[in-house]
């Protein structure tokens, strides 16, 4: 009996980003300069899916899938590896946690986050989520010294943990009802017959899953903790990455394997969506670390972008993944300017800056205009694409709920911009800069400014 060997052509990306990450772990004793390494296997995964669109297609008995949907949310996760690893070489260096794993784990958890854009089987889904899963528990905790990354680590395991065994219950439901895991077997099933209880209970439970790695309300409270706990670097990766590719599934799995109970999970979404901005946007007002109130506005901002994913229309969701790309390179640019400071994770660290700092203070204006949405930054852009497609599928009164809820938001990031601006400094200022991280906070501002005059780049 012959089995086929099965196309490995669509599954290339990840082949090369998993080989990568396995011969970092195997030379990190041989080469001192570990990012190069990386750098190499990234971009030769970013090539693949560039040049090679013959390569889109099913593979493994349809277990996977690779089309423009994936391909779109796989370059969103190699530009937050890429930018993750630029802001990284000088700061783990100076944290005193350049371990060998440290970028073996960013490729990993990246390919694992591919696998989940790809999955048309809940299977490979799984095994995606787990993949990513169990590198951002050890990134979190990687600064082995520090109590509070050890915490982070703890908190983040605990919780995914359980919302795990939540996904897997769900998963294990539908396969009861459908004998089936792949998901538009199971969504050509459930039509056939109809809505069940089981049915409801089993989207409630994988809803929750992935709830829980975008950190919507009231799944949130892992963020804050690991946010702060976790090295800035790898803080600046989990709110882009794993947030990017819990929307990816989101989109995939209820558009399809749940199409026709649609008005349920809209419902459901609309509470969550609703929530999750008021505690994003509220709590945020009253911290006082900025990678805690940049947690809380990632919690904001993962309630904005589920109005792409309510709206139920193919510009909704478009919407939806342009948000994520742009919101890639505001918030890692933020996150960036953190790094730069010897002292920046406290609001009060960052007053007279800009007497002291011009620079790093006019970067850091650009940074949180674009995240409260004030033209002409690509978060306005991002915001104003969403809340249109949004509009023409009927949701009026919740963009009006998600326009209040951005007029809260500008309070506590205009805050940091009267700290820099409007107080007198404490303390000179110390920056460590380097060419690598330089290098990522003059990308993520060039995004930020270009998209926000040309949008039509992105949008297009």
């Amino acid at each position: 009996m012959n089995i086929p060997f099965p196309d490995l052509r669509p599954v290339t990306p990840e082949i090369i980003m998993t080989l990568s990450a396995t011969a970092l772990l195997i030379l990190e004793l041989i080469f001192k300069n570990k990012g190069v390494l990386a750098f190499i296997g990234i971009l030769a995964a970013a090539a693949v899916m560039y040049i090679m669109p013959a390569s889109m297609g099913e593979t493994f008995g349809g277990m996977f899938i690779s089309d423009s949907y994936s391909i779109f949310f796989k370059f969103i996760f190699i530009i937050n590896l890429i930018l993750t690893i630029l802001i990284s070489l000088r700061y783990i260096q100076r944290q005193k946690a350049e371990y060998g794993e440290y970028y073996s784990l960013l490729l990993f958890a990246t390919a694992g986050m591919m696998l989940m854009a790809s999955a048309k089987d809940l299977i490979i889904l799984y095994l995606g989520l787990e993949l990513m899963a169990l590198s951002t528990y050890i990134l979190a905790g990687i600064k082995r010294h520090d109590v509070k990354s050890n915490e982070a680590a703890i908190k983040y395991f605990l919780l995914g943990g359980f919302s795990s065994a939540l996904l897997l219950y769900g998963i294990s439901l539908l396969y009861g009802m459908t004998t089936t895991t792949d998901i538009y077997k199971i969504a050509e099933h459930l039509k056939a017959t109809g809505v069940t209880t089981t049915l409801l209970l089993s989207m409630i439970l994988i809803a929750v899953a992935f709830l829980f790695k975008i950190a919507a309300a009231p799944f949130h409270m892992w963020a804050p903790d690991v946010y702060e706990g976790a090295p800035t670097s790898i803080t600046a990766f989990m709110s882009v990455g794993p947030k990017a590719a819990g929307f990816a599934v989101i989109g995939r799995v209820f558009y399809t394997a749940f199409q026709n109970i649609q008005t349920d999970w809209t419902t459901i979404l609309i509470g969550i969506a609703i929530l999750t901005m008021a505690v994003g946007n509220i709590l945020a007002i009253v911290q006082t670390n900025i990678k805690r109130m940049l947690a809380y506005s990632s919690i904001a901002h993962a309630g904005y972008i589920l109005l792409g994913i309510i709206a139920g229309t193919t510009e909704g969701l478009n919407a939806m993944m342009t948000y994520l790309f742009i919101y890639a390179f505001m918030n890692i640019g933020a996150f960036a300017i953190v790094i730069i400071l010897d002292r920046g994770e406290e609001l009060s660290d960052y007053e007279g800056l800009a007497k002291n700092r011009p620079l790093v203070a006019a970067l850091m204006l650009v940074f949180m205009f674009s995240l409260t949405g004030i033209p002409p930054t690509a978060g306005f852009i991002a915001k104003f694409n969403l809340f249109t497609a949004v509009i023409k599928a009927g949701y009026t009164w919740l963009v009006i709920i998600a326009v209040m809820f951005s007029a809260i938001s500008a309070y506590y990031y205009l805050r940091v911009v009267m700290n820099m601006y409007m107080k007198e400094m404490k303390q000179e200022a110390a920056i460590h800069l380097s060419p690598s991280l330089s290098l990522a906070i003059l990308i993520t501002v060039l995004m930020v400014l270009i998209i926000g005059i040309m949008p039509s780049m992105v949008i297009g």
